[in-house]
Formats: C-alpha cells, sequence, structure tokens
C-alpha cells in the first residue's frame, strides 16, 4: 500500500525565494544601450556593431524566457 508521502497531490512545490534575476536583465540592457550610442560616438562602425549584438542578445534573451514561460505552461 502506498504512503501519502508517495502520491503526486501530497508533494509540496517549493518556491525559490528572492528576485527572479531572468527578469532583472532588461534593468541592464535598458541603460546599456543608449550610453553605447553616447560613448562610441566617434566611431561609428564600432558602435553600430556593438549596439545591435546587445540588442540582439536582449531579443535572444527575451525569445528564451518566452519560449520558456510557454514551454512551463504545457507540462
Amino acid at each position: 500500500m502506498a504512503s501519502p508521502s508517495d502520491s503526486a497531490e501530497s508533494q509540496v512545490i517549493r518556491r525559490r525565494k528572492g528576485p527572479a534575476f531572468e527578469y532583472l536583465v532588461p534593468l541592464v540592457y535598458a541603460p546599456v544601450l543608449p550610453l553605447i550610442r553616447i560613448a562610441l560616438r566617434h566611431k561609428p562602425v564600432l558602435r553600430d556593431r556593438l549596439f545591435y549584438g546587445v540588442l540582439a542578445g536582449a531579443f535572444a534573451h527575451g525569445t528564451y524566457l518566452v519560449t520558456d514561460l510557454y514551454d512551463a505552461e504545457s507540462k
């Protein structure tokens, strides 16, 4: 006979305490993008490559978070 602790209904889901850092990353991207444009004003090639690289990384991070949320909902 199975004990109550073996059943799936009696399992306790523990939440992590503290901030979810993966959701706080946009707080870093937001000021970095304009600072790249301002700081590298006199080097347009480097400025544009770095700006678009960071922007692509931000979109990739956002896509990862969204697909992770959809994956968690489907389970």
